[in-house]
C-alpha cells in the first residue's frame, strides 16, 4: 500500500542513515506540529532532501539478497 511503502521510507530513514528525523518528515509533507518551531522552519529543506532522496534512490536499486530454496520432500 501507499501508506505501507511511506511507513517503509520512514523506517529506512531512522534506522539505517543518518540524516535528521525532521528531514524525512519533511519529505513525507508531514506538519510540524510545535507552533514555534513551525514558526522558524520556513524553508523548503530542498537540497538535503534531494540528498536524501538519492540515499533511498541507491538502497532501492541495490536489491535485496534472495536465497532460493529447494523443496524437499513429496509433492
Amino acid at each position: 500500500t501507499v501508506h505501507g511503502f511511506r511507513s517503509t521510507f520512514k523506517d529506512w530513514a531512522m534506522e539505517t542513515t543518518t540524516f535528521p528525523g525532521d528531514l524525512s518528515e519533511a519529505q513525507l509533507a508531514h506538519t510540524i506540529k510545535n507552533k514555534a518551531q513551525a514558526a522558524y522552519e520556513r524553508g523548503d529543506k530542498l537540497e538535503r532532501r534531494r540528498e536524501l532522496l538519492t540515499a533511498w534512490t541507491s538502497f532501492l536499486h541495490k536489491g535485496c539478497n534472495v536465497v532460493l530454496l529447494r523443496r524437499v520432500g513429496n509433492d
